[in-house]
């Protein structure tokens, strides 16, 4: 394959029953790849995403498997990735950890330390786990992406609390140091700090939140398809790496 090859190369999402995960699970079966998605509750949303996959890109012959996950949990990932063995026979090729918590407390004399650990459990080390189960194959095959969802948060805006913040730079942190460190094996690692995106947990629609989409200088909430374009883009560019790319609708 060369370089920026994606068809028949295995991609993991986790938080893939909806929103930006299920946006990313569409794009990347247009180009062929083979997907392992996670969900946490609604397994009849991952159920209809899968069949919708399915139905519209017969021509890929697509392996596609779904697994429930609380990626809170360290037992829960390391059963997926025993899950993700057998029906794959292999780990995955591309990471996109998507999979994400936030709770809208933005005074800190109010962020119970159980909600900052929650947090920073499922945002980050979530991330850390996930990373070191699929970095030994990405090494030994010298190719593989790898793609944290940040936030604008992560540097240091947002509307949710520093608990969230902090969760969400600590994944530039790891995807900054990680870039330098797996560049020799061509593995690229980035990751997409979308601000506003409607149709997902955080935000339902811009009817539902007229005065956020009113601060937003585009004038509209964005999509989980275009923060998908973008993650596309990053798993089809392993020139780049180390970036932190911002898709705020005009928001600094």
């Amino acid at each position: 394959m060369s370089f920026n090859e994606i068809k028949g190369r295995l991609a993991l999402i986790t938080g893939a029953s909806g929103g930006i995960g299920a946006a990313c699970a569409h794009q990347l079966a247009q180009h062929g790849v083979n997907l392992a998605l996670t969900y946490s509750t609604n397994l009849t949303a991952m159920q209809t995403i899968v069949t919708d996959i399915q139905l519209k890109h017969t021509e890929h012959k697509l392996r596609i498997s779904i697994h429930q996950v609380d990626v809170g949990t360290a037992s829960q990932i390391e059963k997926m990735f025993q899950q993700i063995d057998a029906e794959h026979g292999q780990r995955p090729d591309i990471l996109i950890s998507n999979a994400g918590y936030g709770k809208r407390i933005p005074d800190v004399s109010e962020i119970p330390l159980e909600e900052f650990d929650y947090t920073i459990n499922i945002n980050l080390r979530a991330s850390f786990i996930l990373v070191k189960g699929v970095v030994d194959h990405m090494k030994s095959q010298k190719w593989g992406r790898i793609i944290f969802m940040s936030s604008i948060a992560a540097q240091g805006g947002g509307i949710n609390g520093c608990h969230y913040a902090a969760s969400k730079g600590g994944l530039t942190g790891i995807m900054k140091n990680l870039s330098t460190r797996l560049a020799e094996y061509s593995i690229s690692v980035n990751d997409v700090a979308p601000a506003m995106i409607g149709d997902t947990g955080m935000l339902s629609n811009a009817a539902a939140f007229p005065e956020v989409a009113a601060s937003i200088p585009l004038g509209r909430l964005g999509t989980p398809e275009e923060t998908a374009n973008v993650v596309t883009m990053l798993v089809n560019t392993g020139y780049m790496t180390g970036q932190s790319l911002l898709l705020a609708g005009g928001l600094k």
